[in-house]
């Protein structure tokens, strides 16, 4: 019935996993664009549990490897450049132009290289780069070891958005054998919440879907609340599905903990003030003859959740309050 409902409102369920990233759907890419963008799309498609991130990483590694560059001057100006053709994939993708960033400055980090002959550097860089996207791969288990221990036996947890981390989490917790139930927001208008809650009921894990105008009424039967996120800002706040927000204000409302998982290669050098403050990304939604066409339409994909309602990150750099977020980012970027 769900998914009729969608349908009718503009938006096809197979959009689901490329909104969780904000990038269209992996497709065959033609042979002239840049080899970084296949690569990066190959990436994608060849799993699809891949995070975006992580396939910015991977292709930008690979130029490392193909690069004919010979001085660390080209060297780094083709990774510059392979960094950009990335971000134009989707210039509103946060998380994507977080990992390109990080990627680049571990990378290029020249207190090591200076005494190096070009090709010990360029041996040295694909060993970082490799390195780097092997730990960015295993971000999430860690963040499972880590999240796991905050879920106790007969606990109800309210989830937002479809976060593979989040879910990460919780198969963790299932498989250690703890009983808990899980609340699932709908997650309307592309279907994230269905697309979780479908996950959960593989994992044998008791689920219950309430639409996301219910978030409110439920939350006095919720012991936490966990979701992912697109990014984490300089401030600890977080950037994440639309709706988030929301959620977390009604959490503190009534005294339940909001945890939020993410891998550090999602943290950004940002520091929204407001919802205005974000790159835009808003996304078509069409109501067909449910609506005169002289009604305005505003679908945001995301929103702003300020650091006050967050009780604490789960990372792959440990358990970390928001006021920590900012020290890790500078030791991140510095």
């Amino acid at each position: 019935m769900a998914t009729s409902g969608l349908r009718q409102y503009g938006v096809h369920p197979s959009a689901t996993a490329a909104s969780e990233v904000g990038l269209a759907p992996p497709q065959r890419v033609p042979a002239e664009v840049d080899a970084v963008v296949r690569e990066f799309h190959e990436a994608l498609a060849r799993s699809s549990d891949m995070a975006v991130a992580v396939a910015a990483i991977t292709a930008l590694t690979s130029v490392i490897k193909n690069s004919t560059a010979q001085t660390m001057m080209g060297l780094e100006k083709e990774l510059k450049d392979a960094a950009a053709s990335l971000q134009r994939c989707n210039p509103t993708a946060i998380s994507l132009k977080a990992g390109c960033e990080l990627f680049l400055r571990y990378t290029t980090r020249t207190s090591s290289l200076e005494s190096d002959t070009f090709a010990a550097a360029k041996k040295r860089l694909i060993e970082r780069g490799q390195h780097f996207a092997e730990t960015s791969k295993r971000a999430r288990a860690a963040i499972a070891e880590t999240g796991e221990r905050f879920i106790r036996k007969g606990s109800t947890v309210l989830v937002h958005g479809h976060s593979r981390v989040a879910i990460a989490i919780l198969r963790k917790a299932a498989q250690a054998g703890k009983q808990f139930s899980v609340i699932v927001t709908e997650g309307r208008p592309d279907e994230t919440g269905l697309t979780m809650a479908r996950v959960l009921e593989e994992m044998r894990v008791p689920t219950t879907v309430v639409l996301d105008s219910g978030v409110g009424y439920v939350m006095e039967r919720v012991d936490l609340v966990l979701v992912g996120a697109e990014a984490v800002v300089e401030n600890g706040g977080v950037i994440n599905k639309l709706g988030t927000y929301q959620v977390a204000i009604a959490a503190k409302e009534h005294s339940v903990p909001m945890y939020v998982a993410a891998e550090s290669y999602k943290f950004a050098r940002l520091y929204p003030l407001n919802q205005r403050d974000m790159p835009l990304e808003r996304k078509q939604l069409d109501f067909g003859p449910l609506l005169p066409a002289s009604v305005g339409i505003d679908n945001p994909s995301r929103d702003y959740t300020p650091p006050q309602f967050i009780t604490l990150l789960f990372t792959d750099l440990g358990v970390l309050t928001p006021a920590a977020v900012s020290d890790e980012l500078i030791q991140l970027y510095v």
